[in-house]
């Protein structure tokens, strides 16, 4: 290494890896000093913030920058204030990155969760718990303990809004969930205002789902993982191809944080004002999971709309994944595709994200997204389900059957597949 730091022994280092775990400058021998254990970080928000505004237009609390107006914009920043401001009809809000509300808005108040605060605990000889308030900015979070010396997190970075919403959709990125990390979660009843510590066992957490996703019955105040003090093994190809290494090896975290964060803007999915294609929600589209059956179905009609073309496909349990990005483009919704008047479109970075543009409409985005559904649907015989929480307004219900073949594949369709999923 040249500094005198030894790796840990039995830890194999990719090649682009040239720090172990944990070095970097502070301490001598270029080791970086972690964290002491019990340490509780300064929370992220500053001491004073507004509590109460009287009426508020959503379109400016969420990235999409759509939605109407709400009656009211509570913040909260403890439980007790959580308890007091929740009604049945609250609209609980976080960093507003997988929100698609409608025009018209609603007529409730919205409560955001602003609870701040990262506290170590003890942990064991492998690993330290992390608890993480809710309202403290994901990415930052991330950084911060990259920067720490923490393991596991830094395939998650670059994923805008709050900690409390990763683990109601189970955020997962570069071969890596919330679910491979989490221990617990403590939420506040809706019903009963009575907080409470759910283990992660009990949370139903699956591709992109848990148990509180859609409910409403439970609002997350924080957040525990159990991070390891060494680094897993790079699953992701395209991310081992950019950190150099084969999958399999592992890289420094920081340098796994800085390969993911270029991949992410190179797809549009950083927030970043100057760039017009992170105006978005994410990935639209989750993949698809077929069981036999349906993958057989899948595979004979895209045979025959586009001939003997290799598609990409995954195990998923008992099921196959497959790419979403994939079939979208096929069905004809390229990058830089645009919707309804030029107003929304498919993101011209990444096919899974759909944008929106000056005057777009929530109805703009609607009725793209249920276009790209249906005829991905009429054509290769898989429905895609949308990822973001509908608010007010619903994609159009559909019982449409994929019809009998009627299109020719263009030369468009028969590209090879790309790496996005």
């Amino acid at each position: 290494m040249g500094t005198g730091h030894s790796c840990p022994r039995g830890l194999r280092h990719g090649r682009a890896a040239t720090r172990c775990p944990g070095a970097g400058p502070g301490t001598p021998g270029g080791t970086r000093r972690p964290a002491p254990r019990g340490r509780t970080y300064l929370p992220h928000y500053p001491a004073q913030v507004p509590r109460t505004t009287a009426g508020v237009r959503l379109a400016d609390l969420t990235t999409l920058r759509l939605g109407g107006p709400a009656r009211s914009l509570v913040t909260v920043t403890d439980e007790a204030e959580l308890a007091d401001a929740l009604t049945d009809d609250a609209l609980v809000l976080g960093g507003g990155s997988n929100l698609v509300v409608a025009d018209a808005g609603i007529d409730a108040p919205v409560v955001r969760i602003a609870i701040p605060g990262i506290t170590q605990d003890s942990g064991d000889g492998d690993a330290d718990t992390v608890t993480i308030g809710a309202g403290e900015n994901w990415d930052e979070v991330v950084q911060r303990l990259v920067d720490d010396g923490r393991c596991g997190l830094a395939p998650l970075s670059g994923i805008p809004g709050s900690t409390g919403a990763t683990p109601v959709q189970n955020v997962g990125a570069y071969g890596t969930e919330v679910s491979d990390l989490l221990v617990s979660v403590r939420v506040v009843d809706r019903r009963t205002r009575r907080a409470a510590t759910l283990p992660a066992a009990e949370l139903g957490l699956g591709y992109r789902t848990s148990a509180l996703r859609g409910t409403g019955l439970a609002v997350v105040t924080a957040v525990t993982f159990r991070l390891p003090r060494t680094p897993a093994p790079v699953r992701y190809a395209e991310l081992a191809r950019a950190l150099g290494v084969q999958p399999g090896e592992v890289a420094d975290e920081r340098d796994v944080r800085e390969a993911v964060l270029t991949l992410r803007r190179s797809k549009g999915m950083v927030l970043d004002p100057a760039d017009p294609d992170s105006r978005s929600a994410g990935s639209f589209f989750t993949n698809p999971i077929l069981d036999a059956a349906g993958w057989a179905a899948a595979r004979d009609r895209i045979a025959e709309r586009l001939g003997d073309v290799p598609v990409p496909h995954y195990p998923a349990g008992e099921g196959v994944k497959l790419s979403a990005a994939w079939l979208i483009e096929r069905a004809g919704f390229h990058r830089g595709h645009r919707g309804p008047g030029g107003r929304v479109g498919v993101s011209g970075k990444h096919t899974l994200a759909l944008v929106t543009r000056d005057g777009g409409t929530t109805a703009d985005l609607v009725e793209l997204a249920a276009d790209i559904r249906d005829r991905v649907l009429d054509l290769f015989a898989v429905r895609l389900e949308p990822e973001p929480v509908f608010v007010g307004v619903a994609l159009p219900t559909t019982d449409r059957r994929p019809p009998t073949a009627d299109r020719r594949p263009t030369t468009a369709d028969r590209r090879p597949p790309t790496d996005d999923r």
